[in-house]
């Protein structure tokens, strides 16, 4: 069954099923796509892209490990605009990273809860940055990002849910997105897509 004949069983969220489909891939090196989303986090999609560009190019052949990432002098990762909030963020993540030996097959092995359980250790990952991760990176089909305001926006128009009281609302989006699993990423892709579109 496609993931859209399962979406589509909510009239509602069906509406807004275009003909365009999406497709979820696997991306390697998960220590820097984690340090990737902290440098995306409350930026628009097209600054984030141009930090990101420069923080690889430091790098030989664009490939930061997490010994490279650790020995990049602070002022360094300054001078490409990351904010010295965020190097501390991205310094954590490739400690961590490096004391619990993380690779992609230790983190493809585990649940999308066990993932969120171990990455939120780390200071400066959140939830929402693990569940991007989860989407984008390891392609997983049943995430659902409650906490992201894009998809609460979208769900507030489509469903018509009252935004005043952010704790009714989440429980009220948990509650719809009960009948999209196991494709919520899907559902949330096309409700990002939608709302941009509007």
């Amino acid at each position: 069954m496609s993931y859209k004949k399962h979406l589509s069983k909510d009239k509602v969220l069906a509406s807004i099923l275009k003909k365009d489909s999406h497709a979820l891939s696997l991306q390697k090196n998960i220590p820097l796509r984690l340090m990737a989303s902290i440098i995306s986090q409350q930026l628009s999609t097209k600054v984030a892209a141009i930090i990101f560009d420069r923080f690889v190019a430091l790098y030989p052949a664009k490939k930061p490990t997490v010994q490279k990432v650790l020995d990049t002098p602070e002022e360094t990762l300054r001078g490409i605009g990351i904010s010295y909030a965020k190097i501390n963020y991205i310094y954590a993540v490739a400690n961590f990273c490096l004391e619990h030996k993380i690779t992609d097959k230790k983190i493809q092995e585990l649940s999308n809860e066990a993932i969120v359980e171990l990455l939120t250790q780390i200071k400066g990952v959140g939830k929402w940055t693990v569940e991007m991760l989860l989407m984008f990176s390891l392609g997983r089909e049943d995430v659902f990002a409650v906490d992201d305001l894009g998809i609460q926006q979208a769900m507030t128009k489509l469903y018509h849910l009252d935004p005043t009281n952010k704790k009714q609302l989440k429980i009220d989006m948990l509650e719809r997105s009960k009948a999209w699993s196991p494709y919520r990423t899907y559902a949330c892709l096309h409700l990002w897509r939608w709302k941009d579109d509007k």
